[in-house]
């Protein structure tokens, strides 16, 4: 099995300008990068970007408002870009359902775009963040009714946020075997340190068990391994730790 290493674009934005960061990108090893919206202004240029630096980009965030409001400029991005997977990244608070209903309908209006989505040949995946993962008070998850059960909408794991919501990744990361398109490989720092990065860390230098997580993540189907890093003080750091440990994982699992 090969896995294509990643870089989430999102962990490079306080860096740019982007030609730079796809270089870091490139030199660091990784030959694939996950773009997000505030990247597609200039989609002819992003593209001749990331061609010059010799990347490919598998994945692409994209707006739960673009792919409902304008579905066919998110698909001629996604085409531009030569994508396959379309990933809705977030629910703003302020939108975000306080109960089961609530999110089940979220989760049909998710289903109602992946099937135009697939329609088209194309993927769709959920990534998520903690607040899916908690709790409603009949003890539903949302990330279960954005996800529904037809197998329809994929899943872009982002482990760290699972951890951060309380849950244990191995064990969604079973559930949806099958289903995990992609799997954001990100860290959290021990308790206290790296302050100045949010609490995240580079992959590989943090408390999650990467070595264990990659492994099952891989064993529930994914081959496209997101580095991210939300707030990271050095980019090429990040990008050049993290491609090394990610290699490491990719060549012992």
């Amino acid at each position: 099995m090969t896995d294509t290493l990643s870089m989430q674009l999102y962990s490079g934005r306080n860096f740019p300008p982007l030609a730079d960061q796809l270089k870091t990108v490139r030199e660091a090893g990784f030959t694939d990068v996950e773009p997000f919206r505030g990247l597609y202004d200039d989609v002819d240029a992003l593209k001749a970007a990331i061609d010059e630096a010799g990347l490919t980009s598998r994945a692409a965030h994209f707006s739960l408002d673009m792919l409902e409001t304008d579905p066919d400029r998110a698909l001629a991005i996604a085409r531009k870009l030569g994508t396959e997977i379309l990933v809705l990244p977030y629910v703003m608070p302020a939108d975000r359902p306080g109960d089961a209903a609530g999110w089940a309908a979220v989760g049909g209006r998710v289903a109602a775009i992946a099937r135009r989505v697939t329609g088209e040949g194309l993927r769709l995946a959920w990534h998520n963040h903690d607040f899916e993962m908690r709790s409603l008070e009949d003890g539903s998850r949302p990330l279960e009714h954005l996800l529904g059960e037809d197998g329809a909408i994929e899943w872009e794991a982002d482990l760290a946020w699972v951890v951060k919501g309380g849950e244990d990744p191995e064990t969604w990361l079973k559930r949806y075997a099958g289903r995990v398109a992609t799997l954001h490989v990100k860290d959290i720092a021990p308790a206290g340190q790296k302050t100045d990065e949010d609490g995240w860390a580079d992959v590989g230098t943090g408390t999650l068990d990467w070595a264990r997580l990659y492994k099952a993540g891989r064993e529930a189907g994914a081959t496209l391994m997101i580095a991210e890093h939300d707030n990271p003080s050095d980019f090429e750091r990040f990008a050049r730790t993290s491609f090394e440990a990610m290699q490491r994982y990719s060549r012992e699992g």
